[in-house]
């Protein structure tokens, strides 16, 4: 029986080696790593905090062998979520909660303009940030969440494919992140429409902003995506990738279809991305 991708003997050792890593704090070399029977490493940056606690959720990441990047919404109050981080205070008691937990501290970042809310001093004590690019301009230029039935979007799909091309392009240009989440996400009008609308010339422009930037495209379990077509072009530009579930209690850790998809990519431990001692760029 496999758990996530590997053989019952690769999952016990890599719940050792992940039980190790949690006992000592997060690794800061891919070489520490907990890792598949494919020799990638095993983390979830994308998990949240929702309907739970940051013990019990680490006991999980322990049982699974699976180390955790959290992150909480950061931006100015004008995203609306359960919680959003939006100055500095409420910035670094997130960090600290996180602080000795063998966990990645992260912030998924709402908006264009959420490091506004903070100083840099406060951003360095993140080890990434990660955003997406899901909540988008609506009429009048106000956010607008693409998976809310209020949202309001263009029917002619290519208008729409255009304008949201451009939006990734504005998000990756000019935010300082480290990872893009939920990659070539569809609101449901177009979602079937994928493999049409995802054509080989929008997924270049979008891969060709990745490589600039140099950040790290997530590939995400709980949505299935990108797809198989969007991450071989991804990857033969060179992006880094990493993985993530989107997860809360107790549905983090679950990367099937990451691993699966780096299986049939034939990623190798130099293609991921792993945040590094010098923490998030935002920082800098």
């Amino acid at each position: 029986m496999s758990h996530d991708g590997m053989t019952r003997r690769g999952f016990l050792k890599a719940g050792a080696a992940g039980a190790a890593l949690t006992m000592a704090g997060c690794a800061t070399k891919k070489s520490d790593l907990p890792l598949s029977e494919d020799g990638l490493p095993l983390i979830d940056l994308h998990v949240h905090s929702d309907n739970s606690t940051i013990d019990a959720i680490t006991a999980l990441s322990l049982q699974q062998g699976i180390i955790y990047g959290m992150v909480e919404h950061a931006g100015t109050k004008e995203n609306v979520y359960p919680r959003v981080l939006s100055n500095d205070e409420e910035l670094l008691a997130w960090t600290a909660s996180l602080e000795g937990k063998g966990v990645y501290k992260g912030v998924q970042a709402e908006w264009t303009d959420w490091s506004s809310c903070f100083s840099k001093k406060a951003l360095a004590t993140l080890d990434y940030v990660l955003t997406d690019t899901m909540t988008f301009p609506g009429p009048g230029g106000k956010r607008m969440k693409l998976w809310e039935k209020e949202a309001v979007i263009e029917d002619r799909a290519d208008y729409f494919m255009d304008a949201y091309v451009d939006w990734h392009l504005q998000i990756l240009d000019g935010q300082p992140i480290d990872v893009l989440a939920n990659v070539s996400w569809l609101p449901a009008k177009h979602a079937e429409s994928y493999a049409m609308l995802w054509t080989p010339r929008r997924i270049k422009t979008v891969v060709e902003a990745f490589i600039t930037r140099n950040i790290a495209m997530e590939i995400s379990s709980s949505f299935k995506l990108p797809k198989t077509h969007f991450l071989r072009i991804a990857n033969e530009g060179g992006v880094k990738f990493c993985f993530g579930s989107n997860g809360r209690y107790p549905n983090m850790g679950k990367l099937d279809y990451s691993l699966q998809m780096a299986r049939e990519l034939g990623l190798k431990h130099g293609d991921m991305w792993v945040p590094s001692k010098n923490g998030a760029r935002a920082g800098k």
